[in-house]
């Protein structure tokens, strides 16, 4: 996934007015304009860094002149005690983009990083961890970022990219059979090349979303045993993903499931952010 750099510039603009808005009082009745600093970006907990490219068009944003300097990449995994980069130039400048910048930077780390673990915890097996649309309102791009330089797989982007029917929409189209065909129809009459992928909450459903012919199965809810017995049935028709619930505890059972992907709201929904620190010199 690259960086859509015209909307992350969008972000980051409304982060920065949301925190600056008229101006850092604090730093303008102390620190002079001509002062000059660094600072470095230190990494206070063991994980993966996220956040660096988004950083760097931050300060390149809000004060060209600053001179910012990787000392890794964005995607790598790093120990207590790291620094991540450095930045020179206004003090007042780095003062006050420095929360922002951190807030950035911390979030994304800490989805990389809850991504990675996942992903180690069921490399044994061939199950991908998928992202989901549980994200942030307005840092979508930057959630889901954060999940592939953690060594995730993104799924869909937004409700453009992909049909996904849900409970919901089984409902009011009556049927599975008749959801998927409308799709279909869809699909055909525009020329969308977007997959279909159909939420199953039994067997039963299971059964009847591969008859019509569909790209995923999705799922919902299964317990380890029925996601078993609904892969076996699939026999690689068409890809599967397990959802509903899954956490750290339960993830590599399901994974030994032989599903194709597993996908984690907490990923986005609740991280914790990664411990990183701006510690600045004069």
């Amino acid at each position: 996934m690259k960086i859509d750099r015209s909307n992350v510039e969008k972000i980051i603009r409304n982060a920065l007015a949301e925190d600056i808005g008229s101006g850092d009082i604090t730093t303008k009745a102390i620190v002079d304009d001509n002062l000059i600093g660094t600072g470095e970006f230190l990494v206070k907990q063991d994980g993966v860094i996220a956040g660096l490219e988004v950083v760097e068009m931050l300060l390149n944003i809000f004060d060209p002149k600053l001179s910012f300097e990787r000392k890794i990449s964005d995607g790598v995994k790093v120990n207590y005690g790291k620094v991540a980069a450095s930045v020179k130039g206004s003090a007042a400048s780095i003062l006050t983009a420095e929360r922002t910048a951190l807030n950035f930077l911390q979030r994304m780390s800490g989805i990389a990083t809850m991504t990675n673990n996942y992903i180690e915890k069921i490399k044994h097996t061939k199950a991908k961890i998928l992202d989901t649309r549980k994200t942030v309102p307005g840092l979508r791009e930057l959630d889901k970022l954060a999940v592939k330089l953690g060594g995730g797989t993104n799924h869909r982007i937004g409700l453009y990219d992909m049909f996904l029917i849900k409970d919901n929409h089984i409902a009011a189209a009556g049927s599975i059979t008749k959801a998927v065909k409308s799709c279909k129809e869809l699909r055909e009459k525009n020329n969308y090349g977007f997959k279909i992928e159909v939420e199953t909450e039994n067997l039963e459903q299971v059964k009847e979303a591969l008859s019509i012919g569909v790209d995923f199965i999705l799922l919902d809810n299964f317990d380890p045993g029925e996601i078993r017995k609904a892969v076996q049935f699939i026999s690689g028709k068409c890809l599967t993903e397990a959802s509903g619930g899954i956490n750290f505890d339960t993830v590599k059972e399901i994974a030994e499931t032989g599903v194709d992907f597993i996908s984690v709201g907490a990923l986005t929904h609740s991280v914790k952010a990664l411990d990183i620190s701006l510690e600045i010199t004069i």
